[in-house]
């Protein structure tokens, strides 16, 4: 939800969009497979920096809305589980339904569009039915709440009603989600890669401004003493505040992408027919995309049930783990996720989709093996450090959260962090998969993720106190990202003639060394600090920033001892930065 050539899009980009908006005027080395110049990272380093910034202001602004609706509503509560579910479902039914299909199909079919002499009518063919389909959608969806907030709960009736409230509120956020994927996706194979990741900074301001009203109407979860955990004293009024305001910066994030699209020249002109669009390639991409989508929500799905089981079976004891502190732990799950492996791989995704459909198998194979190292060095060090310091990171990014709170959090954020290394090789073997517009071959790797999801959390749920049920669910979805990462590399093995295993082995062997020793140190000092659980935001910043600093220092210096060169790519674009600002 989420970085230059110029972000603004304030001319047309044609001669690079064809091919992925990235140099291809260098020569490959051995040193560099084919596919990866130094141009070629200095490139995608300098799109995912742009993409980067837009997405750290984001989560930035994000983790503020986040605080404030923990003083509005509260953590471990019924009106935070209540409304944590009723945001979340448009969420999980746009991935399934629309999401998935589109970020999976747009980018490949619109540089190929761009390729013909009628690219710009396709695209506006494409917007025109997709909008249409998406506001059909929409309004189905907004009609069946109280179905789907069922079908995703496991709540009291008094809870379920609430939820049902807010989902009425917010499942027309599917459509505005849905042209916001379309528009960016558009701008992204178009080679404008910052307005995408921009655009939510938007919505998160919306959202916040929402919050303050509530805040300022109906003040803070303690003032109230609770009470407005009382599912049944909510007024239509209040709903409407939370909620629509909520709906409100979804709305302005998909309508702002717009500027930029007319800016770099793009006129939207409504055009209705498929006829000469090539949808049955699409079609059949879309229909697998679909597929693996399904399979893989019924593991959400088995999730989000027994996060809402969580209050009900722990006798509403306090500091229980349910489904709004699932949300929030994979909120810091997805920071690191979204800030570098998300911004890499969009950057990539067009150049690999060129390549694909030029049946430049080397140079995919480069982009798959610069992809899975760059991304490698940097999730390797974020699990570790995030782990070290989970519970000073949670009392700084949630201020208004009790100590028991903290504590219900800190545990989810661990198990799911164990996988986040996976989770972006997964990541980035998706993309490979999807530039070769091979949806199909993911599906039986995606059954075999939703089952260890679907047995880890029913495991959980059967053998662990309730207040683990969360974090075992949480440590499943790792296990699940290491399987996919694996049998999908394997698969790509084949496919491409390789994957640089033993290059991108090496490096992940050395990055696990260097962070496992910062990890020691960092472990050391925090204990010997201590008292971390009664401290307050300002010590927890204090501890986490010093630890931080000298983990990021012992990593560093480490790599660089071990001379790992990706260390260089990874911080080449800060590094510029910094140069120009001094």
């Amino acid at each position: 939800m989420s970085a230059p050539p110029p972000a603004d899009g304030t001319a047309p980009e044609d001669a690079t969009s064809a091919r992925g908006a990235l140099p291809d005027d260098a020569t490959p080395t051995d040193a560099t497979p084919a596919g990866t110049s130094a141009a070629q990272r200095d490139a995608v380093g300098r799109h995912a920096s742009i993409m980067a910034a837009g997405t750290a202001v984001s989560r930035v602004l994000g983790f503020v809305r986040g605080a404030l609706l923990v003083y509005a509503i509260g953590v471990t509560g019924n009106a935070a589980d209540a409304f944590a579910l009723g945001n979340k479902v448009p969420n999980i039914l746009y991935l399934l339904i629309a999401g998935g299909v589109l970020n999976a199909v747009l980018v490949p079919a619109v540089v190929r569009a761009y390729r013909r002499p009628d690219g710009h009518e396709y695209v506006n063919r494409l917007l025109t039915f997709g909008t249409a389909l998406l506001a059909a959608l929409a309004a189905v969806l907004t009609l069946a709440a109280p179905v789907l907030v069922e079908l995703y709960s496991n709540f009291r009736p008094s809870v379920t009603a609430l939820a049902v409230l807010f989902a009425y509120w917010c499942l027309p956020q599917v459509l505005f989600y849905g042209i916001y994927t379309l528009v960016g996706q558009v701008l992204n194979a178009r080679g404008s890669f910052g307005p995408f990741m921009w655009a939510p900074v938007v919505n998160n301001v919306i959202a916040i401004a929402g919050l303050g009203a509530f805040l300022a109407v109906n003040g803070t979860y303690e003032q109230n003493g609770g009470g407005i955990d009382d599912p049944t004293a909510w007024t239509g009024a209040q709903v409407a505040l939370l909620a629509g305001t909520a709906t409100l910066g979804v709305v302005a994030q998909a309508l702002v992408l717009f500027v930029p699209l007319y800016r770099m020249g793009f006129r939207y002109r409504p055009r209705w027919g498929l006829r000469g669009m090539g949808l049955r390639t699409t079609g059949r991409v879309a229909g697998w995309t679909f597929a693996g989508l399904v399979v893989g929500q019924l593991g959400v799905l088995v999730v989000t049930r027994v996060a809402t089981a969580v209050r009900d079976a722990g006798g509403d004891a306090a500091g229980l783990a349910g489904n709004a502190v699932y949300d929030y732990a994979f909120l810091i799950f997805m920071l690191p996720h979204s800030l570098v492996t998300v911004s890499l791989l969009t950057a990539l995704f067009t150049g690999l989709s060129a390549r694909a459909a030029a049946d430049d198998d080397a140079g995919v194979r480069g982009d798959l093996s610069f992809g899975l190292r760059t991304v490698g060095i940097f999730t390797v060090f974020a699990a570790s450090v995030i782990m070290v310091l989970a519970f000073p990171l949670v009392r700084v990014l949630q201020p208004g959260a009790s100590a028991q709170d903290v504590s219900a959090i800190v545990p989810v954020v661990v198990a799911m962090l164990v996988g986040l290394p996976a989770f972006g090789a997964w990541s980035m073997a998706q993309r490979v998969f999807y530039a070769y517009e091979d949806a199909k071959s993911m599906v039986p790797i995606q059954v075999g993720m939703a089952l260890v999801v679907v047995a880890g959390a029913l495991l959980s749920q059967a053998v662990l106190a309730p207040r683990y049920w969360v974090a075992g669910a949480g440590l499943s979805m790792s296990v699940s990202y290491l399987l996919g990462a694996v049998v999908a590399l394997a698969l790509l093995r084949r496919r491409i003639g390789g994957v640089d295993g033993a290059r991108v082995l090496r490096l992940h062997a050395r990055a696990v060394v260097a962070a496992g020793v910062a990890a020691a140190a960092g472990w050391a000092v925090v204990h010997a600090i201590g008292g971390l659980h009664d401290a307050g935001p300002a010590r927890s910043l204090v501890v986490a920033a010093v630890v931080g600093v000298l983990m990021t220092g012992l990593y560093v210096g480490l790599l660089r001892l071990m001379r790992v060169s990706e260390l260089t790519d990874l911080a080449r674009p800060l590094l510029r930065r910094i140069r120009r600002a001094a």
